[in-house]
């Protein structure tokens, strides 16, 4: 007992970070890590239960306590062994996972004081190897002569492949665009997620044997039945939910009105940020509205600040207690400048005689008993209408499923709104084969969940590999 006091009595370290007035006008990542000295007294914090609910909270189930035991004894070597053996992309979920609803959300430690900052030790564990690690690789199992192919390298499709190529088998990865790393590079700013980070995470799994071959439009340059046909025994469909959703008031055609996935697109993955060096295209404006309330609203409207915006604003039809967004990327736009205006919707865009946009009309809504998602639902209120002026509106409200692989694969069933449809346990799809998980299955989650269905796929086709269907 005394000891938990003890380590209870430990302050939650928390990770240096650049100055909101600087990093508002730049593309550097926020957080800027831990020392060994910050993480090993962090790890100290940890009361190494013997049933520990922060691994049930893990979609991939990583030995948490396991890999921060390690951190606390200085092995940091140990550490990252321990992570590679459930998570293929620690650096990546250091960053970017939840895990103030997840691990961190069900430490024991936080019913009275602060949790272990699981996160920032898993992040601290990954980066120590990037920078001062062996470069050795984990063990991989005999060839079994089966070959996957991985349609899509976002988180699912990148846990699929480093858990599988371990396994023996033959993966080569198929990615749309010309560079690896799905969302993960055209939807996460640099920075929240460097691309240099996915980058070596990806060279992790190609220096395990992973073949990754890019600008492979899978249901245009080739079928899924095709794959079969070039010799693949089974295949996994993890390309995401890329169809960007729009609100459908009048307005909508005005120049400066566009969707988050194309802004946040030409910004990462098209590098707009490093115009000139890279001249790729992309609206600066002077009053933002990023309209929506999830991480992809955040990252639009920090974006549009650091590219020179004088102003942005967040609309939301909700109010600041139902924010889907992660709490600590709201605070970091809070801190950074970011307006907020909630009980707000968008009722049509306003333009001028030129066909640009000038600005848009709001009603001023209240909220109302919960909805289907949970949250209290948005009523408008009769007569509250009001202007917003603004020259550019990103739209934020959400993703839906790109149809271009489903159309070329008729004999795999979808959904309503045309996601895959697959077993939940073992992402089975009702086609013989075909494995699909993330979000073209679940719509827009999170990195982790995505990484939860690859781990679950991968266990599945491992097994029909080896036994068959």
């Amino acid at each position: 007992m005394q000891q938990k006091e003890k380590k209870a009595k430990i302050p939650r370290q928390p990770m240096p970070e650049q100055d909101p007035k600087v990093r508002a006008r730049n593309f550097l990542e926020v957080p800027l890590g831990y020392t060994p000295e910050l993480a090993v007294k962090e790890a100290e914090r940890c009361l190494q239960c013997k049933k520990p609910s922060c691994v049930a909270g893990c979609p991939v189930s990583v030995d948490i306590p396991g890999f921060i035991r390690h951190i606390r004894e200085g092995d940091f070597t140990g550490a990252i062994r321990n992570l590679w053996s459930k998570n293929s992309l620690p650096a990546v979920c250091g960053r970017v996972c939840p895990q103030e609803i997840q691990c961190e959300g069900v430490c024991i430690l936080g019913k009275k004081e602060d949790p272990v900052a699981i996160g920032n030790l898993e992040r601290f564990a990954a980066d120590h190897e990037r920078t001062h690690g062996s470069g050795a690789l984990p063990p991989k199992a005999a060839p079994t002569g089966k070959k996957v192919a991985v349609v899509g390298s976002g988180p699912s499709g990148l846990t699929v492949a480093g858990d599988l190529i371990v396994k023996g088998h033959e993966v080569t990865v198929l990615e749309a665009f010309h560079k690896p790393g799905g969302v993960l590079v055209y939807g996460i700013p640099e920075f929240r997620l460097p691309k240099e980070i996915v980058a070596q995470e990806v060279h992790f799994l190609e220096r395990l044997g992973v073949r990754v071959e890019c600008n492979a439009v899978i249901g245009r340059t080739v079928t899924i039945d095709e794959l079969f046909e070039e010799g693949y025994d089974a295949v996994y469909i993890g390309v995401g939910a890329g169809l960007p959703k729009f609100l459908n008031i009048p307005g909508e055609n005005l120049v400066g009105v566009l969707s988050a996935n194309e802004y946040l697109t030409r910004a990462n993955l098209m590098k707009a940020y490093l115009f000139p060096e890279v001249d790729t295209p992309i609206p600066r404006a002077k009053d933002v509205i990023v309209l929506g309330g999830g991480n992809v609203a955040m990252d639009a409207a920090r974006t549009a600040m650091r590219l020179g915006a004088d102003r942005v604003r967040i609309v939301y039809r909700r109010s600041k207690t139902e924010l889907p967004a992660r709490a600590a990327e709201v605070h970091h736009a809070e801190e950074e400048g970011i307006e907020f205006f909630f009980l707000t919707n968008p009722t049509r865009y306003l333009g001028n005689d030129k066909g640009r946009l000038v600005g848009m009309e709001c009603l001023k809504m209240a909220l109302g008993e919960p909805d289907a998602s949970g949250r209290r639902r948005p009523i408008p209120i009769e007569g509250s209408e009001f202007n917003l002026e603004c020259d550019l509106a990103i739209v934020a409200v959400g993703s839906g499923a790109n149809p271009l692989l489903t159309r070329s694969t008729p004999d795999m069933a979808l959904n309503k709104w045309g996601y895959i449809v697959a077993d939940p346990e073992t992402g089975k799809t009702t086609k013989r084969g075909v494995w699909a998980g993330g979000d073209i299955v679940t719509g827009a989650a999170t990195v982790i969940l995505a990484m939860g269905a690859g781990r679950k796929a991968a266990d599945s086709i491992h097994k029909y590999l080896t036994w068959g269907w």
